[in-house]
């Protein structure tokens, strides 16, 4: 069995945020979805609490996709006006739209797993903010992620508890609310 921390998850995805949102930029947004294909599973075997399987990160990467080239193929037509270019223009925003709608969706999914493993594995809430995941989706994950040591210790300062930043709770250990 695996020595779990509150560091884990964070290890063993090895994504910084300031390199997530720079690697996102030079490849115009195809990292996020390689990042997400890859680390999901890391997220879910080290919670404990699924998240979306691979075909939802498939769709999702379908509707990028799809959105950014029929974004290139709407470009207008020199020699007189073609409805044609319309539609996929129209198309390439319905696409897009919904592939922002399925960031969002992956990002609660997301937040509820880090909030229920943080609570169950080290009996601490982990607050995170429903309109930065709306706004930062992926992006706001991966900060939360990062920052789960300092939440912790944060929560510790609060609270007044002594308990190691590294130890997890005690198997079979009901969550404590402290009021």
């Amino acid at each position: 069995m695996m020595d779990i921390t509150i560091n884990t998850l964070s290890q063993r995805l090895n994504t910084r945020t300031l390199h997530f949102v720079l690697l996102s930029m030079a490849t115009c947004g195809v990292w996020p979805l390689l990042w997400l294909y890859k680390k999901q599973d890391i997220i879910s075997e080290t919670t404990g609490y699924p998240l979306y399987g691979n075909l939802f990160i498939i769709w999702l990467t379908v509707c990028f996709g799809l959105s950014r080239q029929l974004g290139v193929m709407a470009a207008p037509d020199p020699y007189g006006y073609d409805s044609t270019g319309d539609i996929l223009l129209a198309l390439s925003g319905l696409l897009s739209v919904a592939s922002g709608v399925m960031y969002v969706v992956w990002a609660f999914k997301a937040r509820t797993v880090l909030r229920h493993y943080a609570l169950n594995t080290f009996r601490f809430d982990l607050k995170m903010n429903a309109f930065y995941t709306v706004l930062f989706n992926v992006f706001y994950i991966t900060y939360c992620i990062n920052d789960m040591q300092q939440a912790l210790a944060k929560h510790q300062i609060i609270h007044g508890t002594t308990a190691a930043l590294n130890e997890p709770a005690p198997a079979g250990a009901e969550p404590t609310s402290q009021p």
